[in-house]
């Protein structure tokens, strides 16, 4: 016969089950607040002495920005960052590929000037004689270097009218221009002689695969007996569209796979059936970097390509863009990728089959052509 458990017992055995759980819940909470809670203590301190003593006005929007770009930028991690609202709206313009702007890519040159990479087509920048490798020394009469490479590329945002000097073999010339709305051409190309198609990639943005659809199947329609891609200065873009692009030129199969910080992996690009026949040489250099790599390394891995130029940038590494309720977002490294027959290049980069070095010619472009036309013959 069962005993009937009293209302009372039944009662205490609740009442000791609720205690066991909220004292392993407080120890839980005391754990994470030990790990967590003391930095948001400091920054509560910060914030009462700042308020208490800063000799000025404070804007809160701005303030917010700031704390949270300085908490992403305390991962230590150079491709994670927090996007203002206004940053974030012109980054899905970017990835749109539209713009409003000059016209021009630009890095970091290696004595502190600001490089043009690259002059769009159909921008103010392409109106003007100015031209890759040229040097911008001077923005609003301001030195480059004195004033900071970072502050320089934000002044030549800030107003729709911007003055700068170009230097060019020791000979500085200024510019005024004004800045406009751009739709971005990421993809061009035309036939060389011997039936070479030719085809420069800049950038994987959301309109790159329509117009990399079209480039590619007119230089087929024309007769290309082989593919020459270029895709030095291009520095990545949307996976997603990277995808749209390696689709008609490589085999049915997964073709890129990435290892999330739980160990997990997933297939980030894949291919169908059908894939190119054409010989293939692919162009690299130092700054061709994350997208532009998983392009090479995949057609050199499945065996459609071989590369010509120098070591590339080793860019390994995804990133997600998640948006906030300020209208902010944080992009955020969340996993490594590699093709799925090589190693990632994280950190390391494409060692080219045909290392060559640009001096006075573009000497890489020479040579690519040289090979696939041995190719072709």
């Amino acid at each position: 016969m069962k005993k009937k458990v009293s209302l009372a017992l039944t009662i205490n055995l609740i009442v000791i089950a609720s205690s066991v759980t909220f004292i392993l819940t407080y120890l839980f909470g005391l754990e994470n607040y030990g790990k967590k809670g003391k930095k948001y203590d400091e920054l509560q301190a910060l914030d009462s002495y700042v308020r208490q003593n800063f000799y000025g006005d404070i804007n809160e929007n701005e303030l917010n920005d700031g704390i949270l770009k300085g908490y992403v930028s305390g991962l230590n991690d150079r491709y994670s960052r927090y996007l203002s609202a206004d940053e974030y709206a012109d980054e899905k313009s970017e990835n749109a590929g539209e713009m409003t702007g000059l016209g021009f890519t630009l890095k970091k040159n290696e004595n502190g000037y600001i490089r043009v990479a690259e002059v769009m087509p159909d921008s103010p920048v392409s109106e003007t004689d100015i031209r890759p490798d040229d040097l911008i020394v001077a923005v609003n009469g301001k030195d480059v270097i004195k004033t900071g490479f970072e502050e320089s590329i934000d002044a030549m945002t800030a107003t729709e009218q911007i003055t700068f000097t170009v230097r060019r073999d020791n000979t500085d010339k200024d510019y005024t221009l004004t800045r406009r709305h751009i739709d971005v051409t990421t993809v061009m190309g035309e036939m060389l002689e011997n039936h070479v198609g030719y085809i420069k990639i800049s950038g994987f943005k959301e309109n790159t695969p329509e117009q990399f659809e079209e480039t590619f199947e007119k230089l087929k329609k024309d007769g290309a007996k082989g593919i020459l891609f270029d895709v030095r200065e291009n520095g990545g873009g949307l996976l997603t569209s990277l995808e749209k692009c390696l689709d008609p030129l490589l085999p049915e199969g997964i073709i890129a796979t990435a290892e999330y910080s739980d160990g997990h992996t997933e297939n980030i690009v894949e291919s169908d059936k059908e894939e190119t026949n054409l010989p293939v040489v692919v162009l690299v250099n130092e700054h061709t970097a994350s997208a532009a790599e998983l392009f090479a390394a995949s057609l050199r891995d499945f065996g459609k390509a071989e590369l010509v130029g120098v070591q590339t940038y080793g860019k390994g590494v995804m990133q997600t863009t998640t948006e906030f309720t300020n209208g902010g977002a944080v992009v955020l490294t969340i996993a490594e990728y590699k093709t799925s027959v090589s190693e990632c290049y994280d950190g390391v980069g494409l060692t080219p089959d045909y290392i060559v070095e640009n001096e006075d010619t573009d000497e890489q472009y020479n040579k690519a052509v040289e090979l696939i036309n041995s190719k072709i013959n």
